[in-house]
């Protein structure tokens, strides 16, 4: 599957100018941006692809080995890319009125079992968002890939941007089925289980995505005493303990943020009453991203493109531990790679945080 990564930085008309040059005609565009440049170049790749779907969102982008705050990343897709984008607005109060329009574009690209994936960029209500894609993908064995919106200014709304227009509680995707080959999704927790101890949840707050109660004591009681860290330094120690929500075989990560007087946890990530939890430990991130690598080589026979999208905890800790710049090294060596730094990430039929998820097309 052919594709087009290209960097521009400056001002904004230099930096579009730069990242497109060489472009040609694609059949679809997804570009990354700052909060500062996404409308601008939102509306001038509007004009200059007149008719070509067009989707973005912001945040520190990577691309090939480079990556930045304040670049901007244009991703062009061609016609063996078969791709259909749009945009579900209103998302924190009903999502699933888009239901028959994610349907129909689903259907437009006549999807494969093993060829197609759904990359959305959103920019809160996460879990509406995920049941809502689940309903129409799962049942077209369509994968979906996708991150929250990051890299906001305090005081303002995050955005995302579709077909030249920015907008504010909503998502943007773009359904594509490569026509050359495999698409795959994958899911990287770089945190493990160091004991089989589970908790579940006694009192929680949805709305608030507040854990109250484990196993009928405060949450924070429960934390402190099992993985040895002060109360007042759990919040902090989110790098290296996040919490794991259960589900099959699977634990997916959810980040604490706050902590009230009660001794209640609020997290990134929602946890329902009666969820197992675990405390997880940071692992050998360095063999698991290679152990990561090596799985998603072997899974193709030649890589063409791959799109990923990071938690900001990771890049974080990596950048605290002076790794990140290998990572970034690291992943570009599988192929064509564009990247985007989120606030949470979505998996499948997943809300995750402090993951990295991507997209591999062969």
């Amino acid at each position: 599957m052919r594709s087009y990564v290209g960097i521009g930085k400056g001002n904004v008309k230099d930096a579009v100018r730069d990242a497109v040059n060489g472009i040609g005609n694609p059949s679809a565009i997804i570009f990354l941006s700052s909060f500062s440049q996404i409308r601008e170049t939102a509306e001038i790749l509007a004009q200059k692809f007149q008719g070509i779907p067009c989707i973005g969102t912001l945040g520190t982008k990577l691309a090939n080995g480079e990556y930045g705050d304040d670049s901007l990343v244009v991703l062009g897709l061609y016609d063996d890319a078969k791709t259909e984008c749009g945009v579900i607005k209103d998302i924190s109060l009903c999502p699933v009125a888009a239901i028959g329009e994610i349907n129909e574009k689903i259907n437009r690209v006549s999807p494969g079992r093993e060829n197609t994936v759904c990359i959305e960029f959103c920019t809160n209500a996460e879990e509406k968002l995920v049941t809502t894609f689940n309903s129409c993908l799962e049942k077209r064995g369509v994968k979906l890939a996708g991150g929250t919106v990051f890299g906001v200014p305090d005081g303002k709304k995050p955005v995302v941007a579709y077909n030249g227009r920015v907008f504010e509680d909503a998502c943007v995707y773009a359904i594509i089925k490569n026509t050359t080959g495999k698409v795959g999704v994958f899911k990287e927790n770089i945190y493990e289980k160091k004991t089989d101890k589970y908790h579940f949840e006694s009192k929680v707050d949805t709305l608030k995505k507040a854990v109250i109660e484990l196993d009928g004591r405060p949450a924070a009681d429960v934390y402190s005493n099992e993985v040895g860290v002060p109360k007042n330094k759990i919040v902090e120690n989110v790098f290296n303990n996040p919490m794991g929500r259960a589900v099959g075989d699977e634990v997916y990560i959810s980040s604490m943020k706050d902590m009230d007087s009660r001794g209640a946890l609020y997290n990134y990530k929602r946890i329902n009453k009666n969820d197992c939890i675990y405390f997880l430990s940071l692992g050998d991130y360095k063999e698991i991203e290679q152990i990561n690598r090596e799985s998603i080589k072997a899974s193709f026979s030649k890589i063409s493109l791959v799109f990923s999208i990071d938690c900001i905890y990771r890049y974080l800790l990596y950048q605290q531990e002076k790794y990140f710049d290998t990572y970034v090294h690291d992943m570009a060596e599988l192929g064509n790679h564009v990247g985007i730094i989120g606030g949470g990430e979505q998996f499948n039929n997943q809300h995750v945080n402090q993951t990295m998820v991507c997209a591999v097309f062969e």
